[in-house]
């Protein structure tokens, strides 16, 4: 019996290209091309791939960035790349062809030119890929409830490229630059399970890993290293423009706008400032439970508002005024009403996703009802102090909007 794989094999393909590659063919034309030579253009950083088994030989990085620099020299149109990394090949192979022009004749009868000289170069790229730091960055979140959960997991890293020319005439060094590019791991999963009757479980669970291509990563940071490289070098009068009113153009303003901003971005994530607004007005939709004596409790909804005052790049003190329901079947129910105040901490207030905890005091009242609707308690007894305590996450979708999800245990 023939079945369907989930996976689709797909047949091979022109490579795609990447998102900096338009930045970089975008470039305007120099007044002339320049010739250039890159001997080795190596990892550096002595990374090896992580392995959940045991020790990978395998290295972080590509062996083959030297390929990837001259494609991007070749795109940006500013350059003429002449072979140097396998020089020696192409040496033994002019040295064929000058033994056989010596020993025989062309067509004609006379003696065969002899091969024009080599090209050499004006400037030397060197550098290399000198980091590739792991789990700079790492999170995830989950839940689950009666036998049904899903939860997410995340790790960033990131690698680092730097790229200078040198020329060839004084073996001064005429410019340098570094770029960098994070690397995104990301896994999905949901489980189910659920006993269908006596000694007999059901199960079943869903997932996907999606893991950014380091290759790709590698690619942009050369890439953008290269542009970097151009626009430098015409800012420092290395090179010219063929339209010297092309300085700017709108591929120089954007770099010297991304340069500014990465001037002003901190390079440890503690320092960076947090992302969440000094004050902050939400509203929640709440779906309660009652934990007690009576059986059978339900799920009810009501809401809240929520008035946030940071106090700190951390922790922020949270106002809250809402309305809900306490059901248990035919047992009970019972409208209340709620005024909270408590602090949250947020772990990563600096990203856009944060972990937080909560802890604070509620007052609610309980406008309590038996099964006949009527309601027995004293006035005294509807009201009550409580202590509360949650935890959950929160996302910023931009600088004014974001959602949050948490799990209160009030007490």
């Amino acid at each position: 019996m023939m079945t369907e794989s989930l996976v689709k094999q797909n047949p091979a393909k022109v490579g795609s290209s990447t998102r900096v590659e338009h930045e970089l063919v975008s470039l305007p034309d120099p007044s002339e091309k320049i010739v250039a030579a890159v001997y080795k253009f190596r990892d550096q950083s002595g990374q090896y791939q992580t392995s959940a088994t045991g020790v990978s030989w395998s290295t972080a990085v590509t062996q083959g960035a030297t390929s990837v620099l001259i494609k991007a020299l070749e795109e940006s149109g500013w350059f003429v790349v002449i072979e140097r990394e396998g020089l020696s090949n192409l040496l033994n192979e002019r040295k064929i062809i000058r033994s056989s022009r010596a020993n025989f004749k062309g067509a004609d009868g006379q003696e065969l030119a002899p091969l024009p000289p080599l090209l050499y170069a004006g400037v030397i790229f060197e550098g290399g890929i000198i980091s590739y730091d792991k789990n700079i960055l790492t999170g995830g979140a989950g839940a689950k409830y009666f036998g049904l959960g899903a939860s997410t997991q995340y790790r960033q890293d990131k690698v680092t490229i730097y790229l200078r020319a040198v020329s060839t005439q004084n073996g001064r060094i005429l410019k340098t630059v570094y770029t960098t590019k994070t690397i995104l791991s990301e896994v999905v999963d949901v489980g189910f399970y659920r006993y269908v009757e006596y000694k007999r479980l059901f199960e079943a669970e869903a997932g996907y890993s999606y893991n950014e291509p380091v290759q790709i990563c590698v690619t942009e940071a050369i890439q953008k290293a290269v542009r970097s490289l151009i626009i430098e070098g015409v800012v420092d009068n290395l090179w010219q423009l063929k339209n010297p009113r092309d300085v700017n153009s709108l591929a120089f303003d954007a770099y010297f706008r991304e340069k500014e901003d990465a001037r002003n971005e901190p390079l440890l994530a503690e320092y960076l400032p947090s992302k969440r607004n000094r004050v902050g007005l939400g509203i929640n939709l709440l779906n309660t439970l009652y934990t007690g004596d009576y059986p059978d409790p339900q799920f009810k909804l009501g809401g809240n508002i929520y008035l946030d005052t940071g106090i700190s790049k951390n922790f922020t003190l949270s106002f809250g005024a809402g309305k809900g329901m306490l059901a248990a079947e035919s047992n009970f129910n019972t409208d209340i009403y709620m005024a909270d105040f408590a602090v949250k901490y947020h772990f990563f207030p600096q990203f856009n996703f944060s972990p937080l905890v909560r802890a604070g005091t509620s007052l609610f009242y309980f406008d309590a009802k038996d099964k006949n609707g009527i309601n027995n308690t004293s006035r005294e007894d509807r009201i009550r102090p409580l202590i509360s305590m949650g935890s959950g996450f929160d996302y910023l979708i931009s600088d004014m909007v974001g959602i949050n999800l948490q799990i209160n245990y009030n007490y």
